[in-house]
């Protein structure tokens, strides 16, 4: 049946897309995306759990993460459970920084990755996220530990795969593993069946990576992600910002994860210098990157 186009109907379909037009690109044609976000606490005070379990709950994420010795020191005070279950958030990970540079500390450095990786497992976690120890990058030489870094990595990773948990290589900037070279250095040289990788998006461009370029190489190892911006400006928050208001191309990173099973969940994250914390309160800046999210067809929990 031939329809008929009326003269009212003309005006009404250039109203709306003069409507859409003068919209947000992300308000128009936001597409639903079938991904869980969780968020980490680091944008709260290590002494300042309790809140950010609290916090992160309420803004209806999807998961948590701590550090490996939060997990520990909450452990004398009966453990962290208790609250995530009254704020009904799972654990779903743990930031554990062990030493990957120095052999004679090989074995400690296995023994705390075991540690930490049984409180993980204990409050239902499935992922350690290693992270690289500090380094003075000034005087660092990266080809004089490779080695160790790699064999450090592969046997403190076999020993969490023991456990049943996923270990992922959290490269960071002012560490041992931080730049593009060293981080491809180090995942083409592990044995990738016990290391994984959970890029850390906004660290990567810091240190003056290609988040995308770097997710893209190396998805088939990328288990667990911290979904982080930066711009370089607030000094409070080391130069990182909420989700969408800097230079990494959030919607593409989340194309490429879209519909992709992983051990762990990408967390959200916005660093808080702890010596010197912005003056707006940890609630409200990840209230900012879920605002974002949502714009771009982020879902959370009701």
């Amino acid at each position: 049946m031939e329809r008929k186009i009326t003269r009212r109907a003309v005006t009404k379909s250039l109203l709306l897309g003069a409507v859409a037009a003068a919209l947000p690109t992300p308000m128009v044609a936001a597409k639903a995306r079938h991904i869980q976000i969780g968020h980490t606490a680091i944008t709260w005070s290590n002494d300042q759990v309790e809140q950010a379990i609290a916090d992160i709950s309420s803004l209806g994420f999807y998961g948590f993460e701590t550090f490996g010795q939060v997990l520990e020191k909450w452990e004398t005070q009966g453990g962290l459970g208790r609250v995530l279950d009254e704020h009904q958030l799972p654990l779903v990970s743990a930031y554990c920084t062990l030493n990957l540079t120095d052999a004679a500390k090989r074995q400690d450095s296995i023994d705390t990755a075991v540690k930490w990786g049984k409180l993980i497992k204990k409050y239902g976690g499935r992922v350690s996220v290693i992270g690289p120890n500090p380094v003075q990058r000034d005087a660092y030489d990266f080809s004089d530990h490779k080695a160790d870094i790699v064999t450090t990595l592969n046997e403190a990773s076999k020993a969490i795969s023991d456990l049943g948990l996923t270990a992922a290589l959290h490269q960071h900037t002012g560490t041992c593993v931080e730049s593009r070279d060293e981080t491809y250095a180090v995942l083409d040289a592990v044995d990738t069946r016990y290391v994984k990788f959970g890029p850390d998006i906004g660290q990567l461009t810091k240190g003056g990576s290609d988040a995308l370029q770097v997710v893209k190489d190396f998805l088939p190892l990328v288990q667990h992600m911290h979904l982080k911006d930066y711009n370089g400006k607030d000094p409070h928050l080391i130069g990182y910002c909420p989700l969408g208001q800097g230079k990494v191309n959030i919607p593409a990173i989340l194309d490429l994860m879209e519909g992709k099973k992983i051990s762990g969940m990408i967390n959200g994250e916005l660093d808080n210098d702890p010596k010197n914390p912005s003056p707006t309160p940890p609630l409200e800046l990840v209230r900012q990157s879920k605002t974002y999210l949502q714009t771009i067809g982020v879902k959370f929990r009701a």
